[in-house]
């Protein structure tokens, strides 16, 4: 692992960890085993740090989600596969997912940050359930229904469900299965 990715590493920790304010670029050279400088010198400020956390793990977990979607025979399973793949992800990166919750335009954890350049990246995940439901809308296998505001219902279900197993003393082990079968439920044709 090169430094530049030991210091993302450590910062999508902390960050998940303490949030936007709790962390310093210190405590991220702590953790990452590196030079105060160096952290500065990869990524400038905390907030660049903080948007480049965040928006490699979007870049992540959509690769992720599109190789899962290769398999997808109509829209409505690419659907299916695109919340599951979601959902999964959060899990299997529960340590630093968290990164994202703080990081999301949806969240008022962090007041200054610029919510439109974050806002530019989470909507790239909104693009790709947008692109699935026209899939399903064109095959049949998805009713009908007004593309983006299905879409959007459908992130925030998945958001409302990471944030409550995440952040809430109510995530019950099988919300994240009703959720996607809830999402399914609702716009199948």
């Amino acid at each position: 692992m090169s430094k530049r990715d030991e210091i993302l590493a450590a910062a999508q920790a902390l960050f998940a960890e303490y949030g936007y304010a709790g962390t310093t670029m210190r405590m991220i050279s702590e953790r990452a085993g590196v030079a105060f400088g160096l952290v500065s010198h990869y990524f400038g400020s905390k907030e660049n740090l903080f948007l480049v956390a965040g928006h490699e793990m979007i870049d992540a977990m959509l690769a992720l989600i599109r190789r899962d979607m290769e398999v997808a025979e109509n829209g409505l399973q690419a659907v299916d596969i695109f919340v599951t793949s979601y959902l999964t992800y959060t899990l299997a990166n529960r340590a630093t997912f968290p990164t994202l919750i703080r990081c999301s335009p949806f969240s008022d954890d962090n007041p200054h940050l610029d919510r439109h350049k974050i806002g530019v990246k989470f909507e790239e995940l909104i693009r790709e359930i947008e692109a699935n439901l026209e899939r399903g809308l064109g095959d049949g296998t998805v009713a009908a229904v007004p593309v983006r505001d299905c879409a959007l219902m459908i992130y925030a279900a998945m958001v409302g469900a990471v944030r409550t197993v995440f952040l809430s003393p109510f995530g019950d082990p099988g919300l994240f299965e009703e959720t996607r079968r809830f999402i399914i439920r609702s716009i199948r044709a």
